[in-house]
């Protein structure tokens, strides 16, 4: 396997609670049944992603960012030797902080992600090795901790802030992955040994636990659907009770910095109002809550998501789809608190963006959450990994004086680990199905599989977007039949136009974001979406302060930006009457859109915000002065 070189240096035996490694489905569901949202998610697993914008990126993933996350594990840092100890094939204690292994984990769902589209070999052989490692590193009872097993024994499950289900939530994410791509079950047998001995510990009637950093809440609902065995939902469900009652306990609780808001313990789940904390743990909380809702139908969870979302989305989201405006909690501050330079942005916290409201639109059908998703996604995300591959930005700035560069690694590596897993499965969020319609949720070219009812249709989306607003699905049913096709008319997109088979569609029904189109659909038949995608000067809440008297530039679902490379004087200022014209970009920009205003030493130059950062160091700004300030 090829080296990046940085600048920067067997079946398992019977659970011990008596239960077969792999348990039967309860009856009625079946290993990858459907979960209970109002509409079903096209796996990534059925859609090939064949896009002028996405390929680079998805190879720029497999030949980089992979590479770069494997080395730093086994070659740079201590994190797979700590297996190795933990297993007994070393001596020595664990190396690095308590949730090292999380890192692992998420990088080995990310393989088993390429792994669907593009077998290789070399990958299934290298998780094949490490699956042995953490098989060997699990405790006789199911626990699994590298550091907890070579360093603190006696303190296992002592503290609530020590990450040990955060790891594990993490662990069985990557086990339910490996099983789907290789249907090898190995791994999946390792999570649910570690999920019964956490059944066995935790739970109504036995000891009282909250997670300090919430993950292992949506991981359980992903074992739940994978095996069928209730009480994964059921375990997750408890875990979100017992926030907000008084069960927190340990050093996070009793530091003054961070407490119980950190970790979202201030009130119960239900009666969750404002948002507080730390960011990606709370995206993570909601996530879990929203799988838990739509599983067990609780009403007070969803009104719950509901309040929370519009606090998070319309008083402390950035422009970029980022949250987390203070850095010393990684986390929210006050509502319309939004500073550019001081940004936080985690770009994790930006992937939980996308996880929780891809379920929001799950379980509401509302094209709102998807708009948030895609901003997050193509601003948020994109950011936090260069157009190579190969670094990583931790912190998503709006505004820098040119120290703020990508890296090849941190120390908590949790941002490129977490790129490594979601870049793979982007197509899992283009489309979602119900029994009588198609859902178009993200556009990018590919050809996908599904179900409609039980019609098996297939749909090829070809498009150059974001750059252009043009689209065209070709549909192709098994049979002929009479189904809804549902696109969402973004909230940035004033207008647009639709045609099926080239006859304009004047006044289609509209719901919820969603143009729909019902009708019988025969194999052949195409339908056009042209969505106007003029250049916009955006101004923020006049409540955020560090935005007034400023305009940024946005273009479809992209936020600009200036770079110094780029421009003579950042302080240039825009104005409402600023004409703006799209020009090619070249070099390492070559094939995105960049847009110009001005001439001269007023002339400034915008490129796409997710691309800052990948030519020479400089300074950068989101927000621009306007003349009128």
């Amino acid at each position: 396997m090829k080296k990046v070189l940085p600048i920067i240096y067997f079946l398992m035996v019977l659970s011990v609670f008596g239960q077969n490694p792999l348990p039967m489905p309860e009856e009625g569901r079946t290993k990858s049944g459907k979960n209970a949202y109002q509409v079903q998610p096209v796996s990534f697993e059925q859609v090939s992603i064949d896009d002028p914008f996405w390929n680079p990126r998805l190879k720029a993933h497999a030949d980089a960012t992979l590479e770069t996350c494997i080395t730093f594990l086994q070659d740079l840092t201590p994190r797979i030797s700590n297996f190795e100890k933990a297993a007994g094939l070393k001596e020595g204690k664990m190396e690095g902080v308590s949730w090292d292994d999380s890192d692992v984990y998420k990088v080995m769902e990310g393989i088993a992600y390429s792994l669907v589209k593009k077998p290789n070999p070399e990958y299934e052989a290298l998780l094949d090795r490490w699956i042995d490692l953490v098989a060997k590193s699990q405790e006789p009872d199911g626990y699994l901790n590298t550091y907890f097993t070579l360093n603190a024994p006696e303190q296992r499950w002592d503290d609530m802030g020590n990450h040990e289900t955060y790891c594990g939530g993490h662990m069985i994410e990557a086990a339910v992955a490996h099983y789907r791509a290789t249907g090898k079950d190995t791994f999946l047998n390792v999570a649910i040994r570690f999920a019964n001995h956490l059944d066995s510990i935790f739970g109504p009637g036995k000891r009282h636990w909250v997670t300090g950093h919430q993950e292992i809440e949506l991981a359980l609902v992903k074992l739940y659907h994978e095996t069928g065995n209730k009480k994964y939902l059921d375990l997750s469900h408890w875990f979100l009770e017992e926030r907000g009652r008084g069960y927190g306990k340990g050093g996070q609780w009793t530091d003054p910095k961070y407490g119980a808001k950190q970790a979202q313990d201030d009130v119960p789940v239900s009666e969750i109002k404002g948002t507080t904390g730390h960011a990606v743990r709370a995206m993570y909380l909601y996530t879990g809550m929203a799988d838990v809702a739509a599983e067990k139908k609780i009403p007070a969870y969803v009104a719950a998501l509901e309040r929370v979302w519009d606090v998070v989305v319309n008083r402390n989201m950035y422009i970029t789809g980022g949250i987390g405006s203070a850095g010393h909690i990684e986390g929210f501050s006050a509502d319309y608190d939004l500073p550019n330079k001081e940004a936080y942005c985690e770009t994790c916290a930006s992937i939980g963006m996308v996880m929780w409201n891809h379920r929001m639109n799950l379980m509401l059908k509302n094209a709102k959450y998807a708009d948030v998703m895609e901003r997050s996604l193509y601003n948020g995300v994109l950011s936090g990994v260069s157009l190579k591959g190969d670094r990583f930005f931790y912190v998503n700035p709006l505004e820098t004086d040119g120290n703020h560069h990508r890296q090849h690694w941190f120390g908590c590596a949790c941002c490129p680990t977490n790129i490594a897993r979601l870049i793979p499965s982007v197509g899992s969020y283009i489309y979602t199905t119900s029994e009588d319609g198609i859902f178009v949720n993200l556009y990018m070219g590919n050809q996908a599989n599904m179900k409609v009812g039980n019609r098996e249709v297939e749909l090829k989306q070809t498009t150059n977007y974001p750059w252009s607003g043009q689209v065209q699905l070709e549909l192709n049913p098994k049979e002929k039949g009479r189904f809804a096709i549902h696109l969402r008319i973004p909230g940035w997109c004033k207008n647009y136009g639709l045609q099926v088979n080239s006859k304009a569609i004047k006044t289609p029904v509209t719901e919820k974001g969603y143009a729909s189109i019902e009708r019988d659909w025969k194999p052949g038949d195409k339908v056009n979406l042209d969505l106007s995608m003029p250049v916009e000067l955006v101004a923020a809440d006049p409540r955020v302060r560090a935005n007034i008297g400023k305009r940024a530039i946005q273009r479809g679902p992209l936020v600009y930006c200036a770079e110094e490379i780029d421009n003579k004087n950042l302080e240039s200022v825009i104005g409402e009457g600023t004409r703006f014209k799209t020009v090619p970009g070249t070099g390492i920009l070559d094939g995105m859109t960049l847009i110009e205003t001005g001439s001269g030493s007023e002339k400034l130059t915008f490129i796409p915000y997710f691309s800052w950062n990948n030519r020479e160091p400089g300074k950068m700004k989101v927000w621009i002065n306007t003349k009128d300030q």
